[in-house]
């Protein structure tokens, strides 16, 4: 039985969001692809119409997560005014319900460590979604010249994926909690910090 484009396309995108979760919750070399296909209501033989290799879906489900956490942000910035938006992405990030579902969260702390043993293939693709997530913070900082707001995204996003990574090590405990908001705090003091200082180096220059 032939199916059409549409249908094809279809299944597709779903193997590729059943396998972001999968991905996130159990890491690269979690995937079972007969599992997955399973999950997915697939035969394990139907996989390579779909994908050349299986390092072709990790590169594509890992491109799915960061789409959607950034879609995320975009979503949450928007409720706000613009000075608020990095406090409230950074208060969303660095919470216990984004700790304890790390299927449905930001790939970086789930997948990074893993990420960087892998292919260069594989780690291109991650460092071209990293560089257009930081691009994203870069937006939520308005007030600061683009190369120092750049400057503090890569700051802030970086704090934040290492604080999430270690809550995450702790396990839902009062140590995971306690990190969870010591790693806050840095990242909204780092936040508050600059703009003070290019406000004084400006008034210096007047």
């Amino acid at each position: 039985m032939r199916y059409s484009r549409e249908h094809k396309q279809e299944t597709h995108d779903r193997i590729v969001k059943k396998a972001s979760v999968r991905l996130r919750e159990k890491g690269a070399h979690g995937i079972g692809v007969a599992d997955l296909m399973k999950e997915a209501g697939l035969t394990h033989g139907g996989f390579y119409a779909h994908f050349d290799s299986r390092e072709a879906l990790v590169i594509e489900a890992f491109a799915y997560a960061m789409d959607r956490s950034m879609e995320h942000w975009r979503k949450q910035s928007d409720q706000v005014a613009p000075e608020k938006q990095l406090t409230q992405i950074v208060e969303t990030y660095l919470s216990a319900l984004h700790r304890d579902n790390p299927g449905h969260g930001c790939s970086i702390p789930a997948l990074g460590a893993e990420i960087a043993r892998e292919s260069p293939k594989t780690r291109k693709a991650f460092a071209g979604k990293l560089d257009e997530m930081v691009e994203m913070m870069t937006d939520f900082i308005p007030n600061l010249p683009r190369k120092a707001a750049r400057k503090q995204a890569i700051a802030t996003l970086a704090t934040m994926a290492g604080t999430m990574l270690l809550a995450r090590i702790a396990g839902s405990s009062e140590l995971s909690d306690e990190v969870l908001k010591a790693g806050k705090d840095s990242a909204l003091d780092g936040a508050k910090r600059e703009p003070k200082m290019a406000a004084a180096k400006k008034a210096k220059q007047n």
